[in-house]
């Protein structure tokens, strides 16, 4: 088994098929095929089968997959802490729920990009588990998230704490307390979004009831409240990105506490001064 043949199984897997693979890896498509099938011979399984034109990875493929990752990643870092310079650079990957992808960290990753062009820096969104997931099978470097976890193999720093606001439509009625919200449609990201957490907490103290609609979506959202459909729960950051000619209006309630937003990585990834520079950014240049 060599580290060729499992960036090809790797490559082929995410991409589907030889053709894409052989493209990114810029070696022709029979090199990839007959190296993939020396490596289903040597562990005695079949990785991909034939789906219409691409190939779609087996079960024990997916097994290989999270092995294959972890190995890359590994090699990846010994290659880091043998580097005599360690200056930033290689590929960094970085995820992050949608609220802070695209309110709060856009300034950042530019100003990251500026002073560290060696670094390729490759970005996801995603829910809370789906990066925590990512990060422990070594797909992500780190994410930003806005929940507290406390794992074994985790490192955090506090990105910034995210004020909450609830926003309704410019046409509708004001919303001056909790219980004006008793009976309004409220349009909130699926479990186990921490905002909705944090407003069914609320309404729930106050005996307010209140039918939720589950939109993964702050766009959607924000159309739907713009078009009086009814009122939502969301990050500042969100609000202040879609307030300007959308009609909205925003209400802050001191018993929403704000939400601390973190950036999380592994405390095992060795020497990596990509990921410590842009945790180091997270930390110095926290949004005001």
């Amino acid at each position: 088994m060599e580290l060729a043949q499992i960036r090809m199984f790797k490559t082929v897997a995410n991409l589907g098929s030889v053709v894409q693979a052989s493209a990114a890896l810029h070696c022709v498509p029979s090199n990839i095929t007959a190296r993939i099938k020396a490596l289903e011979s040597e562990l005695k399984v079949s990785l991909f089968y034939r789906e219409g034109r691409g190939l779609k990875i087996t079960s024990s493929g997916e097994v290989f997959l999270a092995y294959a990752e972890k190995i890359l990643a590994l090699t990846e870092e010994a290659k880091r802490a043998v580097d005599p310079s360690s200056e930033p650079s290689g590929t960094l990957r970085i995820g992050a729920i949608e609220s802070s992808a695209t309110s709060r960290l856009p300034p950042l990753l530019t100003k990251f990009h500026a002073q560290l062009p060696n670094v390729e820096l490759q970005f996801k969104t995603g829910t809370w588990p789906q990066l925590l997931e990512d990060i422990h099978q070594h797909r992500l470097d780190g994410a930003v998230i806005a929940v507290d976890i406390n794992r074994p193999f985790l490192n955090s720093a506090t990105f910034l704490l995210e004020d909450l606001v609830l926003i309704s439509s410019m046409s509708s009625q004001p919303i001056n307390t909790v219980n004006d919200l008793d009976g309004k449609t409220i349009f909130m990201w699926p479990e186990p979004c921490p905002y909705r957490v944090t407003l069914e907490t609320w309404l729930s103290k106050n005996n307010v009831i209140s039918p939720i609609t589950s939109i993964a979506s702050y766009g959607t959202i924000i159309g739907c409240v713009s078009a009086g459909s009814g009122v939502s729960l969301v990050p500042k950051g969100v609000f202040e990105q879609y307030q300007h000619g959308m009609g909205l209006v925003g209400y802050e309630f001191a018993e929403l506490e704000p939400i601390e937003n973190r950036i999380i990585w592994r405390n095992d990834t060795g020497q990596f001064p990509a990921l410590e520079a842009f945790i180091h950014m997270i930390k110095q240049d926290k949004p005001s």
